[in-house]
């Protein structure tokens, strides 16, 4: 036998041994008497799925009815008269916001939700835990989607219901100096620091969705809302256009010299001015350029937009009033000095800031001069208008309240500290931000303050209809009102 066979047979004789020690311990029958376990055997697939036992996870067959309810995401209040669309079928949310529709089985949608005076939206949906959802949608009315609130930059929140007192619900630190406001948009906050770090933050929570960081970057503006993006202007002459959804870079354009104008868009053209004294028509659908126009002095003020009018100030010292599908010059006028600031626009008319000027100025929109204010300081100071009213601050701390038709003042409050950045008005409440790290809050009828909040610097407020955004000097505070409790009235004696 030669060797080779020898361990053939060897290999051999130690597995039959190894199989019989398998067979004794795990394979004979119990010592009890007891049967053996049998693996059980597998049921047809038909089977498995007639009694209920998925083999492996499957949607459900047959209809399903499914339920949406829709809620105002910013005031948590039930929406009735929805429309709901879903599966090429559509249904209305009844009064108590709810809907229902039938469907040939669950699985993964798009949901598409619209309702009188708020926004369209559309969510996809697994519907894998519920057949019942509940889904926000928000009002148009009570957003804060660029700077100054509105295209006539009023600085005025007309819808949005919330006054002092308030309680800090969270704050979240930026890591950079806040000049400029978020804009506020269907619960999510969009804020840049001096860095050119742009951030979506939750406003519910704090919750930071995403961040987009300008390599080398800086800026000093507002980013905007414009449907599903964000676009925001750097100091490097860039405008950038981000997917709103992830913060992604879609776009970019380069004008060549520093902007400070914050974008203001409409129809799809975002207008702006640059420090070379340009003024531009920047069409971000089709990615070119529609117009610009060089006005002589640099441009730091942002762009108001009253009808098809475009109202910008410049070094110059000039209000320029012009056309804004093509440039061209409907009017310009002096102040007394430079304009950094941005005009307001209300009730035909244009209240314009001079920072060396240190004064206010009022016009037509027509071009015809009404007023002026001095205050012996700068006047860097956007002004707010409301009710009549126009409000601006300036570098000797005063926060002014005039007759917008006269220019009459109407009240003067000290906040300890020079004021830069834009007047607020929310809820007939008039806010300013001062160098003395603190926001004054101040009843926009009487002067009387309402508010001191401890943190602060330039623009003060943005928000939506559920929380105030106060603006630190690098951390960002969401405000809600106070619970008012109620008096503790002593039980009344009993008269012997």
């Amino acid at each position: 036998m030669s060797r080779h066979l020898g361990r053939r047979l060897l290999l051999a004789a130690l597995l039959l041994a190894l199989t019989g020690v398998a067979a004794a311990c795990g394979g004979a029958a119990p010592d009890n008497g007891a049967p053996a376990p049998q693996a059980p055997l597998r049921p047809p697939r038909s089977v498995l799925f007639h009694r209920g036992h998925h083999v492996r996870r499957a949607h459900a067959r047959g209809p399903v009815r499914l339920v949406v309810t829709v809620i105002d995401g910013d005031r948590w209040r039930r929406v009735p008269g929805a429309r709901v669309h879903l599966w090429h079928r559509k249904a209305r949310t009844d009064r108590h916001g709810v809907a229902e529709i039938r469907v040939p089985r669950r699985k993964p949608v798009y949901v598409t939700l619209a309702a009188r005076g708020f926004g369209t939206r559309t969510l996809r949906v697994t519907f894998a835990k519920s057949r019942r959802v509940t889904l926000r949608l928000y009002r148009r009315d009570l957003q804060w989607p660029l700077y100054g609130a509105t295209a006539s930059r009023t600085q005025a929140q007309t819808h949005i219901r919330l006054r002092p007192p308030f309680r800090t619900v969270w704050a979240r630190n930026l890591h950079g100096l806040i000049e400029f406001p978020a804009a506020v948009d269907s619960g999510v906050a969009y804020i840049g620091n001096a860095r050119a770090t742009v951030r979506a933050i939750k406003t519910a929570t704090g919750t930071v969705l995403w961040r987009h960081d300008t390599p080398h970057g800086k800026m000093a503006s507002s980013p905007a809302v414009v449907g599903r993006r964000i676009v925001y202007h750097s100091m490097e002459g860039h405008v950038f256009v981000l997917d709103r959804a992830s913060g992604r870079l879609r776009w970019s354009y380069w004008a060549g010299a520093p902007i400070e104008s914050s974008p203001i868009v409409r129809d799809g053209v975002d207008y702006f001015g640059t420090w070379n004294g340009r003024v531009y028509a920047l069409d971000l659908r089709r990615h070119r350029l529609r117009w610009s126009r060089y006005l002589g002095a640099k441009i730091t003020s942002s762009a108001a937009l009253a009808g098809r009018t475009l109202f910008i100030g410049d070094y110059g010292g000039r209000i320029w009033a012009l056309s804004a599908r093509s440039g061209a010059t409907r009017w310009v006028r002096s102040v007394n000095g430079r304009i950094y600031g941005t005009p307001a626009v209300a009730a035909g008319r244009v209240f314009v800031p001079s920072s060396d000027g240190n004064s206010l100025s009022a016009f037509s929109t027509g071009g015809r001069y009404l007023w002026r204010i001095y205050t012996g300081s700068y006047v860097y100071s956007s002004p707010a208008t409301w009710g009549g009213r126009v409000f601006f601050g300036a570098y000797n701390g005063v926060f002014y309240a005039a007759s917008a038709a006269r220019g009459r003042i109407l009240w003067r409050v000290y906040t300890g500290g020079p004021i830069s950045g834009a007047a607020v008005v929310v809820d007939g409440v008039a806010y300013a931000g001062s160098f003395a790290h603190r926001i004054v809050g101040v009843n926009a009828r009487s002067g009387r303050v309402l508010i001191r909040f401890r943190h602060g610097e330039y623009v003060p407020v943005s928000g939506n209809g559920m929380e105030l955004l106060f603006h630190g000097y690098t951390t960002l505070y969401a405000m809600r009102p106070a619970p008012r409790h109620r008096l503790h009235r002593h039980p009344r004696r009993h008269r012997r």
